[in-house]
């Protein structure tokens, strides 16, 4: 997500559409009300060739001005210099305009070094205009100010505007030029006649540029004639993506033809119903960079999830495929293979992160299968490195889930390529994902050789493509991590109570001690005692925050952070959450808990805690913006990371020049935060504290790093834990265009800092950063030796315009290369090394001269207090186990489907297997062969209802008057099923086939039910009898007859209804034990169940649970009726009731107490 190109015909619509209605974003800039400015018609039309039919829009579809007047017709897809590159068509007519068209679209169009197929053309009025009539401008934006560029020679050899233009800065939140200024400054060259209405037409494009968060607009030529009438005849246009939440229905609503004109051109032939009026914005690939289908569902995908899936396919055909973990780590990757000059071979670039689910990984690892296999198999080879950093959140295994399944799903096609498939990956779980990888290699026939942490990110690279390591030849080890176990805890304050371990200890006061006295409390500790910090050192051992949002495992980590650095009290002073009550939450510290308040607002919080100075600030792209600007309003606020990703650059921007009056320090946005080893840690900065004790981040070490990305600030710690005494202080200024801090920002405060002895910067491809910390070294500024190098020097290897995972990381001129970026800082000084691969070394190198020089003093370890491990995460590891608390065997919504008893959901109705079938899977678990799962179907729309004057039905009704819900009338209904009522199918059931089974003749049966005085359940009826029968007693009988491959049962209860009708004609078979003996027939004679399990279903109320089922329909159509029907409160009367009550004289004492 950043600043995105549109199509010239989308920036005209929103210009045509907006240019009327933005607000002025300020009163200097509001239009005059004598303005004679004319808003430009809003003529252009869009024509697109559809590849499968080979055709362009129809004439219908198009505005009805294309056919009366000359046209201008050119392609549409992000071309520069088309009418150098002869692909405009001027004063056309629309036939002859059309033919042009058509000669082009569908065909392969090379302009400068790119070749592209030419799909989306764009016709509008032609102007005929004098050359002294056309202008420039152009609107950009930069980390200070939004720039406007004028000049009067516009048009196709406008040449160098940097050179040429007039430009005017408009600060981010400084003073507003004025109109005079406005006009002093750009338009000092136009003609008076024309500087007016020219100066009302700037300020209202200014305010669709702002309002509609536009990153660039220009147009060239803009037209002015002398009638006052302003003309656009060409524009490029990007816009902020990450604004698409506060702008996405005002892009929408310029691009909806009908608020332009009516009638055919207006309508279209797509029934798709959108969330906001008109489609939304579209995003085209760059000329020559057609999405295929893959990185069009990869991009689909992205757009749904919170995670973050990318992929482009440079070289379908190519022998190397990644599947990189970290928008930092997968240029890593890319670079380390085309420096080993392999940039040809390489297939894709990619990067997933950000904690996919394990669906989502499956669907991106099969979808690059897919790719690495399509091609004919290499004599050669194939090459997959799955890759990544050290993840501070993600994990590993549960990741590596998806992954796993897809390498599974394309065994063969693996093979037949002969694939080889190098992993490496680090942080959360890894042990486990590389354990199930090396086990998937053992059984899929393909060579998988997995490496963790303790090897360099990119050694996998020459490995896997047979070179000579350019590191060392034994990769180092990482520092193990320490077991779990129970540490000695020490007490918070001076008189704390006995820990855990002597709960129901008696004291000498003859006190004991209690449960809840082992949570930790530190409300007597008191701040720090050493007065303010300097401002080159904004974390300190005695840093409180605020968490901003419901982060209950971030905090976690932080106090065990804490707790492993041995800080006297957590660093975590409360959370805020807005959108819930005031409450208390628990967390460990160490092995006991400490309880920590959550606030509904920031202004209570802070009032609470005026030592707390900074935020950790987790809210939503949508609401960071606001909740930042709420945390700047308090003056004890002196720090704030922002974690959230796409937040809207002008919002960043706002946020930032904000914090810079206030003299507070932005960490972020799109960032994990930062780390201060034995002092304090910014969220989830440095990964699970398996890494944080293996890296040494408990304890400080010299080397003050920063970088932008979060999951490459592990791999530094990680690297300066092996080479140097480890970090000082490192942060992730974040990945975005515009970061709240830069690297000279931290760079400067590790200089004033003493205890910080060795500088590191992690640069990469895109932006101007880097210069200024450049120029700072050249004026001195920056004395103390410093590492550095860029990331994404492979981008200029490739043949095509690749956005890495960053947003910021585009180079938009020469000089933001990383390449050019590297020389500059090894020219200035710098220590650079030839490519990152080297980069351990030559830390190792630099420390080791510090050391030599007695600059460095090294320390003696210190041992960290044990953190216990979580028993989820322990759990989870597959560390300890526990007996569950519930068994299911019929259902399991756990995996990327629904399942059944083993059945997945879609199957169920792709096979179309029914109510019945559903009811077989989860009651029998097992499939019921078609006839027995109708007949379930049947018993269900049978027992849906009897009437309203059956005790069920009219307890729901009773209830539904009384104005319960619906949950509640249900349940009173169910209530009265019993042996009396509906529950007779499981009694009828074990009478008839009790008697059957044990040899009773039916006569027999009926006699001894008549000497035993027991009636006979499913036999009898109120009002039906043999000359009136029931007729559902009959569809049933007919259904089994016909569907059943036996119905032993029913024939014995007919033979009994002979018998009893003999006696009376209503003792018929009643449709409760009609079902009840069906139900057994299917139980015992469809082969699915042994006698064991029939009789089991029988007695454990499979039969009432049908009747059940079937009458809840019945009743809850009752409560619908009596709601629909607005019935009043019922009450029964009284002359319907005999009442008899005892006379007072009357003893109501039977007995005496003895």
């Amino acid at each position: 997500m950043s600043s995105k190109a549109i199509r010239e015909y989308d920036a005209k619509l929103l210009l045509a559409y907006w240019l009327q209605r933005a607000p002025s974003p300020n009163p200097n800039f509001d239009i005059c009300t004598s303005s004679t400015l004319k808003f430009p018609a809003p003529r252009v039309a869009q024509i697109l060739w559809d590849p499968e039919s080979g055709a362009i829009t129809p004439d219908s579809l198009l505005p009805s001005w294309v056919s009366t007047i000359k046209l201008v017709a050119k392609p549409d897809q992000l071309i520069k210099r088309r009418g150098k590159a002869g692909l405009l068509a001027l004063n056309k007519e629309w036939e002859d305009a059309k033919k042009w068209i058509v000669e082009r679209a569908g065909k392969p169009q090379r302009v400068e070094s790119v070749t592209g197929t030419l799909s989306s053309f764009i016709v509008e009025p032609f102007l005929p205009h004098p050359s002294d009539s056309e202008y420039y401008i152009c609107i950009t934006s930069a980390r200070h100010a939004d720039t406007l560029l004028f000049t009067t020679s516009g048009g196709v050899d406008v040449g160098d505007v940097d050179a040429k233009a007039l430009k005017l800065d408009i600060p981010v939140l400084g003073p507003f030029p004025t109109r005079a200024e406005l006009q002093n400054t750009l338009l000092r060259d136009v003609p008076a006649h024309k500087k007016e209405v020219l100066t009302d037409f700037l300020v209202r494009l200014y305010a669709v540029y702002v309002d509609l968060h536009f990153a660039y607009l220009e147009i060239n030529p803009l037209v002015v004639l002398d009638d006052g009438s302003i003309h656009y005849l060409d524009m490029a246009a990007k816009l902020d993506q990450t604004a698409e939440s506060i702008c996405g229905p005002k892009w929408a609503v310029a691009r909806d033809l009908t608020v332009y004109e009516t009638g055919p051109a207006a309508t279209t032939t797509s029934s798709k119903i959108n969330a906001d009026r008109g489609p939304p914005m579209a995003w085209p690939a760059p000329f020559g960079r057609d999405l295929t289908k893959e990185e069009a569902y990869i991009q689909k995908l992205d757009a749904s999830t919170g995670a973050s899936l990318k992929l482009t396919v440079l070289n379908p055909t190519g022998r190397i495929w990644t599947m990189v973990a970290g928008g930092g780590a997968s240029v890593v990757y890319s670079d380390a293979i085309a420096a080993a000059g392999f940039a040809h071979e390489l297939a894709n670039y990619g990067e997933y992160s950000g904690a996919p689910t394990e669906g989502q990984t499956f669907e991106y690892a099969k979808t690059i299968l897919d790719l690495l296999t399509r091609p004919p198999p290499r004599a050669d080879g194939k090459i997959l490195i799955i890759g990544g950093g050290i993840a501070n959140f993600t994990n590993v295994a549960a990741t590596f889930k998806g992954i796993i399944r897809a390498l599974a799903m394309f065994k063969a096609q693996l093979i037949a390529h002969q694939a080889k498939i190098y992993v490496r990956r680090g942080g959360p779980n890894w042990q486990e994902g590389l354990k199930a990888m090396r086990l998937l290699g053992e059984s899929l026939g393909v060579p998988i050789r997995v490496f963790g942490p303790d090897t360099h990110i990119t050694e996998v690279v020459p490995l896997a493509l047979g070179l000579k390591s350019t590191t060392s030849s034994t990769a180092p080890l990482s520092v193990p991590t320490t077991a779990p176990g129970s540490p000695k805890i020490s007490p918070a304050t001076p008189d704390a109570e006995p820990g855990a371990g002597d709960v129901g200890a008696i004291h000498a006061s003859g006190e004991r001690t209690q449960a809840e006295d082992v949570v930790v409390r530190f409300d007597a500790v008191n701040g720090s005692a050493k007065g303010a910090r300097p401002a080159y050192r904004p974390f300190d051992e005695d840093t409180r925050s605020f968490v901003y949002g419901l982060q209950p495992r971030a905090i976690q980590g932080m106090l065990d952070f804490d707790y492993s650095c041995k800080r006297a009290r957590p660093s975590v002073a409360a959370m805020i959450y807005p959108f819930g009550g005031h409450h208390i939450q628990k967390f460990y510290w160490g092995t006991r808990e400490t309880l920590l308040p959550v606030y509904t607002s920031l202004e209570e919080a802070v009032k609470k805690h005026p030592d707390v100075d900074v935020v950790v600030n987790f809210a939503s792209s949508r609401s960071v913006y606001s909740s930042t600007m709420e945390c700047l309003s308090y003056e004890s606020i002196r720090a704030v990371a922002l974690i959230a990703e796409g937040v809207p650059e002008r919002q960043a921007r706002e946020i930032l020049w904000k914090a810079q009056a206030k003299g507070v320090l932005i960490i972020g946005p799109a960032t994990v935060g930062g780390i201060k080893p034995g002092c304090f840690r910014i969220g989830n900065s440095g990964g699970m504290m398996d890494n944080i004790i293996a890296s040494k981040l408990y304890r400080p070490g010299s080397v003050g790093y920063v970088s932008k990305s979060g999951g490459m600030s592990n791999e530094l710690n990680n690297i300066l834990s092996l080479v140097t005494n480890g970090t000082y202080e490192g942060i992730a200024i974040g990945g975005d265009r515009y970061p709240g801090s830069t690297f000279i920002d931290h760079l400067l405060r590790y200089e004033a800092d003493p205890a910080c002895k060795m500088l590191v910067l992690l640069g990469e491809v895109g932006g101007v950063e880097e210069y200024r910390v450049i120029d700072a070294v050249k004026s001195g500024q920056i004395k103390k030796p410093i590492v550095a190098w860029a990331i994404g020097t492979c981008a200029s290897m490739f043949t095509t315009e690749v956005q890495f995972g960053h947003a910021g990381s585009m180079a938009n001129s020469d000089s933001e290369t990383a390449a050019a970026k590297n020389r500059a800082m090894r020219e200035a000084g710098f220590i650079v090394p030839n490519t990152f691969e080297e980069l351990p070394t030559v830390l190792k190198e630099t420390y080791e001269r510090l050391v030599l020089a007695g600059t460095i003093v090294p320390t003696r370890e210190v041992e960290p207090p044990v953190i216990p491990m979580d028993y989820k995460w322990a759990q989870e590891l597959g560390l300890i186990r526990k007996p569950a608390a519930f068994i299911s065997t019929i259902s399991d919504e756990r995996g990327q489907e629904l399942l059944y008893a083993g059945m997945r959901i879609s199957d169920v109705f792709k096979e179309d297997i029914g109510l019945g079938g559903v009811v077989s899977l989860l009651w029998f678990k097992r499939r019921l062969p078609s006839w027995a799962t109708k007949f379930i179907e049947m018993v269900l729309m049978l027992t849906a209802d009897h009437g309203p004057a059956v005790s069920g039905a009219m307890n729901t009704i009773v209830a539904t008057r009384a104005g319960k819900d619906l949950i509640s009338s249900l349940a009173s209904g169910l209530l009265t099923i019993g042996s009396r009522f509906g529950g007779a199918l499981d009694e009828a059931a074990a009478m008839f086939s009790g008697a059957r089974d044990t040899g009773l003749t039916p006569r027999e049966f009926v006699d001894n039910s008549r000497k035993a005085n027991k009636l006979i359940s499913g036999i009898g009826h109120k009002i039906k009898s043999v000359n009136n029968p029931d007729l559902r007693v009959e569809l049933v009988k007919e259904y089994v007859r016909k569907n059943f491959p036996s119905h032993s049962l029913l024939d014995y209860a007919l033979a009994v209804e002979k018998v009893t009708t003999s006696k009376k004609d209503t003792l018929i078979l009643n449709v409760d034990g009609c079902i009840a003996v069906c139900f057994v027939d299917l139980l015992r004679d469809s082969g699915a169940f042994t006698p064991e399990e029939a009789d089991e279903y029988i007695k454990i109320g499979t039969l009432n649970g049908l009747f059940v089922l079937g009458r809840s329909i019945g009743f809850i159509g009752h409560h619908l009726d009596q709601k629909r029907l607005r019935a009043p409160l019922y009450r029964h009367p009284a002359d319907d009731i005999f009442i008899n009550i005892a006379d007072l004289s009357q003893p109501r004492v039977l007995g005496k107490m003895q």
